[in-house]
């Protein structure tokens, strides 16, 4: 009976982390399928953040020449991409995401659509015009 218990508790808790958007996710290009980067989605004060943390494309001391703002001449790697995310029952959104290589910013969203799967869509104005992603949780 201890043991069923046991196994019971280890099972809930494992799956309340992974239903989690939390972690380190891979990137991959959209025409290719090549992997692109991982980025670390983290929670700070209630909002949710993503940071590009492993970059597989391009120069790896590349900057975001075409960024505005503070993250204008910033190293990608290590630039934090996604912002301000709030969770609202099953979505995150509310923020933005930035592409560094055109130094666009776009509305997103976030949406676990499986346990190791991440629905990423960047729109302008409303979401039907945008484009989608699915990023991986990485193992």
């Amino acid at each position: 009976m201890k043991f069923l218990v046991a196994w019971s508790v280890l099972f809930w808790i494992n799956v309340g982390f992974s239903q989690q958007i939390e972690g380190y996710w891979e990137t991959y290009d959209d025409k290719t399928g090549e992997k692109r980067s991982v980025v670390e989605i983290f929670k700070k004060n209630e909002q949710y953040f993503g940071k590009i943390v492993e970059k597989f494309k391009g120069a790896p001391n590349a900057v975001c020449e075409a960024c505005e703002g503070d993250k204008k001449g910033q190293k990608i790697l290590g630039m934090v991409i996604i912002e301000d995310l709030e969770k609202d029952e099953d979505e995150y959104n509310g923020g933005t995401i930035t592409d560094p290589e055109s130094g666009n910013v776009y509305k997103c969203y976030l949406e676990l659509v499986a346990t190791n799967k991440l629905k990423v869509r960047g729109y302008i104005g409303f979401s039907l015009l945008g484009r989608t992603q699915y990023w991986l949780r990485k193992k």
